[in-house]
């Protein structure tokens, strides 16, 4: 039996394949593999959209020296895996024009959809939470308007709890928010 390996593509191929002219597919590069991303429902769009305002508007409300992106950053979990969240929040200085990647996410958050939840529950939980920068991974589930915080406290044990409604707290960097705002 001929069995032909490949060798798995690093991030920084991954991203100079992405880069290039026409390629419009959206994608993540998951153990060295890319996987393409399935076309999106409405009520997915509309979750990242309401995401993505909320977590804007805490920003503004604190007065953070934060900013919150949209789906499109990359968020490098280790050589071969890269994942592009519905939305992140990082702090400090604005990444330079034409940046990539966001180094130091402190809080990223996928929307689930029936092709994406396993993956979003697992493999991502475990991934994102690699990074000591991360401190808040959030779980929008539209079909059952919940959201699961997960956190990871200052000793570094992850915490999780899911809420319909209700007030979170997402210290650091100091946001607090609506589980409701987070679905629009």
């Amino acid at each position: 039996m001929n069995v032909a390996f490949r060798k798995p593509m690093t991030v920084a191929q991954y991203l100079a394949r992405a880069a290039e002219p026409g390629e419009t597919r959206r994608s993540e590069l998951i153990n060295g593999q890319i996987v393409m991303m399935s076309p999106e429902r409405v009520e997915h769009i509309e979750a990242k959209f309401a995401a993505v305002l909320a977590l804007t508007n805490a920003i503004a409300r604190a007065r953070l020296p934060c900013h919150a992106l949209a789906d499109g950053a990359t968020v490098q979990v280790d050589d071969h895996t890269a994942y592009e969240p519905d939305a992140l929040v990082y702090c400090g200085q604005k990444l330079p024009r034409g940046s990539l990647i966001v180094p130091d996410p402190v809080i990223v958050v996928e929307v689930l959809s029936p092709t994406t939840a396993h993956t979003d529950t697992s493999a991502k939980l475990i991934g994102y939470f690699k990074l000591a920068s991360v401190k808040h991974y959030l779980i929008i589930d539209p079909e059952a308007r919940t959201v699961t915080h997960h956190t990871r406290a200052r000793d570094g044990v992850l915490a999780s709890r899911t809420l319909k409604a209700g007030s979170i707290s997402l210290d650091p960097p100091g946001l607090t928010l609506e589980a409701g705002d987070l679905m629009g």
